[in-house]
């Protein structure tokens, strides 16, 4: 091998530079056998890049060896073999091995021994002999260790390619020597005193292998991973070069800059004559939005056929309105005289009867305006298109575009339609591919018995909202009040503007007959409490794992995430908000044991934090 010019350190450099290059002149045998460990890290089938991945070993927990993935999901250490008996080639004394792998590109090994116990400290300079890191190891037995070097300074930051070396400190003796990292780096070769470069020697003879390693593994996310994931902690036996892949649970990712659909809120029917008008009790429990209270946000009437019935809604109507509670009405059945077989049950409304029907229905709005209870919206005819034993009454889809058409202007107010009884498009998709009726159309209403929960792009195209008003189950064990929560949850990430329950006041709905909030209430709540009128929901991972039921949302502030594990055992997620400010998260959750109780708040660190959700939970979590 040719001789290579050796530049050696000026006047007043580190004399410790200078013995580091005298002393990485003298070989010294490798004496602790390295095993490979390389894999991939992946996450719904797309390769994570700086993935922390960390082995330590069971056996002695001192050890442990990490590094990140590359671009392409890769990573590759070396952990020692410290369940290998050394042969009588190793000498029982103080000694500093090579580390390994040298070169290294991210993570090398140290090794070392100790003849006697000692307090160790190793060091780590650069070629002008600055120290950039120290590694204190505190005190250890005698016989091997090893410690790691990630290749940072000591402010954390990735030092440069290039030759550094490292100092052993233990018990008054020292040793230094050279290594190298960047695997591709082109190294100066040293010339020894007759002029030759240093030869690798091969590394001492080790004994036979007597048992293999345990180690425990976890996978986490470093600062710069993509795409984050769920961490996990997995358990592996290691007893010679070998292959783990790793495919790691999906991080529910939250995109604050990419908006969904507005949200106008939520709610419940409050339909008077029917059922008791509500209490102040009542409605101190439904809109107001302390703890304990629902938050609701959208009341639904009725409007009824018989004008002298309309006063009966004003006393909770109106102190809903004062409450900031958007209220809406719909009809059952236009009044008996106006359609084809004089009933409140069944028939159709007479060809002769649209405008009359347009001017009652403008005539309640008018009223409950005049009496301070404004109506935002009513609809032309609540399940038009189911035939039932009480007050109704029949369309077709002709029907219905003729009166939006032709009458929809004389309401007064917004009109919503159809409210199909299971969001049946085929009369929905009439109006909306007619022009005219579209324009006078205020928002696409419907109903979610036995289907029709669903995203509706033509509504979408043609700029409407979408309202679901109406839906009930009558069950009321925790597994049906968390299927409600998964519902809403379901009608938001189909890109539904609003959804309202059926009877606000009932056993099974949000409140008890006995003025109490139910288990399904505190679930709603969940989100009426916190997603507000005006928020938007935001482009988010919607089912990261098996089991689980996600959305989120913003108002450009503040960012609300809520987050179901259906299932009986606990569930460890993570949560990525990149460009978020947010420096934590604050985790309301219910249970079939708890109601929307408070938790301390969750430092987010490099964008991401992780929470377990409890078994059978709802989890909402706001931004702070």
């Amino acid at each position: 091998m040719p001789a290579t010019r050796t530049r050696f350190p000026a006047r007043g450099q580190s004399r410790l530079f200078q013995l580091g290059l005298s002393l990485c002149l003298t070989w010294m045998p490798l004496l602790a056998q390295s095993v490979t460990i390389r894999g991939s890290i992946s996450s719904g089938g797309v390769p994570v890049e700086n993935a922390a991945v960390l082995f330590i070993d069971n056996s002695d927990t001192t050890l442990r060896y990490s590094t990140l993935s590359d671009a392409g999901g890769q990573y590759q250490l070396a952990v020692l073999a410290t369940g290998i008996e050394p042969g009588n080639a190793i000498p029982q004394n103080f000694e500093l091995a090579q580390n390994y792998p040298n070169p290294f590109n991210s993570t090398t090994t140290i090794a070392f021994q100790l003849k006697s116990a000692g307090k160790v400290q190793v060091s780590i300079y650069d070629i002008l002999g600055r120290e950039i890191r120290n590694l204190a190891a505190g005190q250890r037995t005698a016989g091997w260790h090893s410690l790691q070097w990630d290749g940072l300074d000591k402010a954390g930051a990735k030092v440069a390619a290039g030759i550094y070396f490292y100092r052993l400190q233990a018990g008054g003796e020292s040793q230094v020597r050279k290594m190298i990292l960047g695997a591709g780096f082109n190294a100066p070769t040293a010339i020894l005193a007759n002029g030759s470069a240093p030869r690798e020697t091969p590394s001492a003879t080790l004994g036979k292998e007597t048992l293999t390693r345990d180690f425990t593994i976890l996978i986490s996310n470093a600062a710069g991973v993509n795409p984050p994931f769920t961490p996990r902690e997995y358990s592996r036996t290691v007893a010679s070069d070998t292959t783990f892949n790793f495919s790691m649970p999906l991080a529910m990712i939250v995109e604050t800059d990419s908006t969904r659909q507005l949200i106008r809120g939520f709610g419940a029917a409050n339909i008077v004559g029917w059922r008791p008008d509500m209490t102040q009790s009542d409605i101190d429990l439904a809109f107001g939005n302390g703890p304990g209270q629902l938050g609701f946000s959208i009341l639904r009437l009725r409007i009824s056929p018989n004008a002298n019935d309309w006063s009966n809604n004003l006393f909770s109507a109106t102190a809903a309105h004062n409450m900031g509670v958007t209220l809406m009405a719909s009809p059952w059945t236009p009044p008996a005289w106006m359609k084809t077989n004089n009933n409140l049950i069944g028939g159709r409304l007479s060809d002769t009867s649209y405008a009359s029907y347009a001017n009652h229905l403008r005539a309640f709005a008018e009223y409950m305006d005049n009496n301070g209870a404004p109506i935002y919206a009513v609809s032309v005819q609540n399940e038009p298109d189911i035939q039932v034993t009480y007050e109704s009454c029949d369309w077709n889809g002709a029907e219905m575009i003729r009166f939006m058409r032709d009458y929809a202007p004389m309401v007064g107010v917004p009109v919503m339609c159809p409210e199909s009884f299971q969001f049946i498009k085929t009369m929905s998709d009439s109006i909306l591919n007619d022009s005219l009726a579209t324009a006078h159309t205020g928002m696409i209403a419907g109903h979610i018995y036995g289907g029709g929960l669903e995203p509706y792009p033509l509504a979408r195209e043609k700029g409407k909202e979408l309202w679901m008003t109406e839906h009930l189950e009558l069950a009321t064990d925790w597994a049906a009040s968390l299927a409600t929560g998964v519902e809403i949850n379901s009608c938001m990430t189909a890109g539904m503007n609003a959804y309202i329950w059926w009877y606000i006041v009932r056993f099974y709905g949000p409140i008890h007959e006995d003025g109490y909030v139910t288990k399904r209430g505190y679930v709603m709540s969940h989100f009426s409490r916190f997603i507000r009128p005006g928020f938007y929901r935001i482009k988010a991972t919607e089912i990261p794992q098996r089991w689980t039921n996600m959305s989120a949302y913003t108002d450009g502030n503040q960012v609300v995430i809520v987050a179901i594990n259906s299932y009986n055992q606990p569930i460890e997620q993570s949560f990525a908000v990149p460009g978020s400010t947010a420096g934590s998260f604050v985790p309301y959750v219910s249970t079939s044991t708890r109601s929307v109780e408070q938790e301390g708040a969750i430092p987010v660190e490099n964008g991401i934090f992780t929470r377990v959700l409890e078994p059978g939970s709802i989890t909402t979590f706001v931004s702070q």
